[in-house]
């Protein structure tokens, strides 16, 4: 819920629960109230509630003067019940004595008075009755590129008597763990991303000890299955592990020792393409089956899209290594999401949920299936969506997609987020910091926001502390990329403002994520200069000490689960917000330049003791140092030892 303000007279503002109530998306069947706060001068005789349902008619609905405020404001008011799950665009018309007028919406939510029509506000309307599972809440993702990750010494030895994995051809096995991942085409001209450093999944298990103490939760991993390059997004076998992982008898054994320490494991997968050298596909004959490219007779022709049998077909961005699916293909459906398909079959395994890839990409159908199948097989299975937008009204394929209404997506990744945190550290307007924040909770179902995937890098970004203070790419290409290095004073400086972007991603509505050597202090550029090796033994000490602390702060802030965020202060280089869930509050501030910050608190955080991070609290002024952070507890009866 956004806070109230009385002190600012506003005529409208979505975020305030005086004006508009209940605060952000509802559920079908929700009364909403709408009520403007016009100044007397403006003379209105009619006020009407500009009413859009997405894809319909506008429509006009009336206002009530519902009196005045002072001798300078009026009230108008009206209740709209929004009918089915979807959206709604509305604005506010008045009739005035100088004609028309409209209230437009401006960047921070609040209303404009113009002669002309201007941008509208959203309301998003969910389906009564969806849930999102609760495991994930107020916990911690830790993510995972398994090749690079770490190896068991005995990784071809598996734990039972059956024989060990036989490595397909083609590929490169590299004994130089982090070195750099190759990225030069070979003699033909090719980059085949065929270099591996043995990862593996038993590699993952012998360190599960070590991500507990980061209070990891929940494990992503990037694609498992057999395919034949290191990032695996080339499915070759969905219903196999990737020899050079292990074997099905391994991932069960993960699923289960990370159990036993509360960690859960989500999958990734790739559902809108797979692999031209793949058992369905075959491209290249590696396998017995006979695949779509062979043969019109093949099981998964008809999986497929040919333009000219077979050597035109549709590719993922024109690749021609990795063939579209037809989703909706009634065999690739079943095969997929059927009782004794690929989802149900390694959610029985022991995964706890999934991440779509290009989840913008599969089709409402058959993300309809797959939630359903999800749920069938696992009550409390996670479907969380790659989607880098504002996903509740995203747009793609010429129509309005319903991620979050109740049928799909339980969450998505939280790419506006990242943006936001790193926009901030690297110059960026607080404001716009906190506007980023509030439309995203204005816009979700509050049972997505809590499980949010919030990550500040990912396999396909720069790493953060890259970001951060690293020269910008920009077009420029992998030569320039592989050469470069953080000096030691950029590298330094970075060390310090990876502190504040993980406090601001620890602190805000959802989930952490980790990109695994993150909290080491790695840094790159992007593929594959992001996907290194973890470098054991050589972690940033100090870097590392602080994730550890964070892990804690997660378990003992009970406002960080689903509390509300309400924003305090913006000073110059410095912000400051509030989580706070009924007893429990946290507050976390942090000041991204180079001189002190100072910020006033309301009066329930003074003479309070920092809890985690470098300020100090003197009375009801929290003094901030130079690239310095704070984070306060106020919770009753639990204690934080930072």
């Amino acid at each position: 819920m956004a806070p109230s303000s009385e002190a600012i007279r506003e005529m409208f503002d979505s975020r305030n629960t005086e004006y508009r109530s209940p605060f952000g998306a509802v559920p079908e069947g929700t009364a909403v109230l709408f009520r403007i706060l016009l100044p007397r001068w403006v003379g209105c005789r009619a006020a009407f509630l500009i009413r859009q349902p997405d894809g319909e008619a506008e429509q006009l609905d009336g206002m009530f003067w519902a009196g005045q405020k002072d001798d300078s404001y009026e009230w108008w008011d009206c209740h709209y019940t929004p009918a089915a799950a979807g959206l709604t665009w509305y604005g506010f018309l008045l009739e005035t004595g100088q004609g028309r007028r409209y209230l437009v919406r401006q960047p921070n939510g609040t209303a404009a008075l113009s002669v002309r029509r201007g941008e509208l506000w959203q309301l998003t309307c969910y389906e009564a009755g969806f849930q999102t599972p609760d495991w994930l809440a107020g916990g911690v993702m830790y993510q995972i590129f398994p090749d690079r990750f770490a190896k068991a010494d005995d990784r071809f030895s598996p734990p039972t008597e059956e024989e060990p994995p036989e490595l397909p051809a083609g590929r490169v096995l590299r004994d130089d763990w982090g070195g750099e991942p190759g990225w030069r085409p070979d003699a033909d001209g090719e980059i085949r991303n065929n270099d591996y450093f043995g990862g593996n999944l038993r590699g993952i298990e012998q360190r599960l000890d070590r991500l507990k103490e980061l209070g990891v939760t929940c494990i992503y991993l990037n694609p498992v299955f057999e395919a034949h390059s290191n990032h695996r997004y080339d499915t070759a076998d969905y219903r196999k592990i990737d020899p050079l992982l292990g074997t099905e008898t391994d991932f069960r054994r993960l699923c289960d020792t990370a159990a036993r320490l509360g960690i859960r494991i989500l999958l990734d997968g790739v559902f809108s393409h797979t692999g031209a050298d793949s058992v369905y596909f075959n491209r290249e004959g590696r396998y017995p089956s006979l695949g779509a490219c062979q043969s019109p007779d093949s099981p998964y022709y008809s999986w497929y899209r040919f333009r000219r049998w077979p050597e035109e077909y549709d590719g993922w961005w024109g690749f021609v290594t990795l063939p579209e699916v037809q989703e909706l293909d009634p065999s690739f459906m079943e095969f997929i999401n059927g009782p004794a398909g690929v989802v149900a079959s390694w959610l029985a395994a022991g995964a706890s949920g999934w991440r779509l890839d290009v989840a913008d990409e599969l089709p409402d159908g058959f993300l309809d299936a797959l939630r359903s199948a999800a749920r069938t097989a696992k009550p409390d299975a996670l479907v969380l969506g790659e989607v880098w937008e504002d996903a509740s009204c995203k747009e793609a394929y010429g129509q309005r997609r319903r991620y979050l209404l109740g049928r799909q997506l339980d969450s998505v990744m939280n790419y506006p987020f990242r943006d936001a945190v790193l926009g901030f550290l690297r110059g960026g307007e607080a404001a716009a910091f906190f506007g980023t924040v509030l439309d995203i909770l204005e816009h979700y179902p509050p049972q997505v926001v809590r499980l949010l995937m919030n990550h500040i890098g990912t396999h396909d970004t720069e790493r953060a502390l890259t970001s951060l203070v690293g020269e910008p790419a920009g077009g420029r290409g992998r030569d320039w990329q592989a050469a470069q290095r953080l000096t030691p004073e950029q590298r330094a400086r970075g060390l310090r403002l990876m502190r504040l972007a993980s406090a601001l991603q620890y602190c805000l509505p959802g989930v952490p994520c980790i990109y695994y050597g993150d909290e080491a202090g790695m840094e790159g550029y992007r593929d594959p200069f992001n996907r290194g090796c973890y470098p054991w033994g050589r972690e940033d000490p100090e870097l590392l000490a602080w994730y550890r602390r964070l892990g804690r702060l997660r378990k003992v802030a009970k406002a960080l689960k689903e509390g509300a965020f309400i924003p305090l202060a913006q000073t110059g280089n410095a912000l400051c917000f509030e989580r706070r869930d009924g007893g429990s509050a946290l507050l976390c501030a942090v000041n991204r330049g180079d001189a002190e910050a100072a910020i006033s608190l309301p009066e329930i955080w003074a003479n309070r003791t920092v809890n985690l991070g470098d300020g100090q609290v003197e009375g009801a002024l929290l003094r901030l140092p130079p690239l310095g952070c704070a984070i306060l507890i106020e919770n009753g009866q639990e204690k934080y030892k930072n």
